[in-house]
């Protein structure tokens, strides 16, 4: 009769010593958090103490009179990012419905790939391809047509005002959004496998469209990892240096709200300037930009986890 292998039992200081690991290394993710931040801080304090909260809607830069405001590089980083949502949100939700649910399982493993590889191209690669290919191509076939067909028509015709070059705020966020579809589509494919066979096959079999199925079913069950994974794509079309760079323009004057007029965005300015500022008050100016842009990716981030906190109350109170 063979006696039943004992179970090993872990040695106490071996659970203390775990839960310490894991502890410090949340409490030094919070440091180097603070670290950054008191650091972006002290360095930007001659701007802050000279321009205060008034630098988010001064609208010069001017480094030979030693002006600066930062709206024009705010408001271009918003509105690129913004763009390349409103275009990356829907076709990634597309590709990741028909991975999921439409395609025949031959195409599934390459076009999956396919879309992934697109992450793995890097981002000076679009900036380059943006500014040689796309440029052109969006100033003949759209920007010179719009303006023809909206010429003379009050605020619409100003709307797509501006050479006829192919860079500018449209550009940037269509370059952008081309570069976040992988990461938002390789999540919203993988949230969406996740969800249980069981209840698709119990809608389709109660006579569910794949609409209805994806609307109904799979949404609701994956609203968290699809709200993360839109999440993280905007979080990489704020913080995208290079590509943007390339094809927005970096013009430090906001003439007009047109789509097609040259801005400039935070991270561009940062790449085209630091190296070259001098110390005072405009390399603090460019710190204040980055702290800018860090306290709207906090912003982001806390709106998110509001959004979703207020998703799952509201689902617990449906229930």
């Amino acid at each position: 009769m063979t006696t039943p292998p004992q179970r090993r039992i872990s040695a106490p200081w071996a659970d203390a010593l775990f839960a310490n690991l894991a502890r410090l290394a949340a409490l030094i993710t919070l440091s180097l958090l603070l670290g950054i931040m008191v650091s972006l801080i002290i360095g930007a304090w001659p701007a802050i103490k000279e321009y205060g909260l008034s630098f988010l809607w001064r609208s010069d830069w001017d480094p030979v009179q030693d002006s600066y405001g930062g709206l024009v590089m705010i408001y271009g980083t918003l509105m690129t990012s913004f763009i390349a949502l409103l275009i990356a949100v829907p076709v990634s939700f597309g590709i990741a419905m028909f991975l999921t649910e439409l395609s025949p399982n031959w195409l599934k493993r390459p076009l999956g790939i396919a879309v992934e590889l697109l992450a793995a191209v890097p981002s000076i690669v679009y900036g380059m391809w943006g500014l040689l290919v796309f440029g052109p191509i969006l100033a003949t076939y759209v920007q010179q047509p719009l303006q023809s067909w909206t010429d003379g028509i009050p605020y619409l015709g100003a709307f797509f005002s501006g050479p006829p070059v192919g860079i500018g705020i449209l550009s940037a966020g269509i370059i952008l959004a081309i570069m976040i579809i992988p990461f938002i589509a390789s999540v919203m494919r993988d949230v969406f496998e996740v969800t249980p066979p069981l209840l698709k096959e119990s809608a389709y079999g109660l006579g569910s469209t794949t609409w209805e199925v994806v609307s109904k079913v799979v949404l609701p069950y994956t609203k968290t990892g699809v709200v993360g994974g839109i999440m993280l794509g905007l979080g990489r079309a704020l913080g995208e240096t290079m590509a943007v760079t390339f094809v927005i323009g970096n013009m430090n004057q906001l003439d007009s709200l047109s789509l097609f007029e040259a801005a400039n965005s935070i991270t561009s300015a940062l790449a085209n300037e630091f190296a070259e500022a001098n110390e005072g008050l405009h390399q603090a100016s460019l710190i204040y930009l980055g702290l800018v842009l860090f306290f709207i990716t906090f912003v982001v981030l806390a709106f998110s986890r509001i959004l979703l906190s207020r998703l799952k109350r509201n689902e617990g109170a449906a229930a």
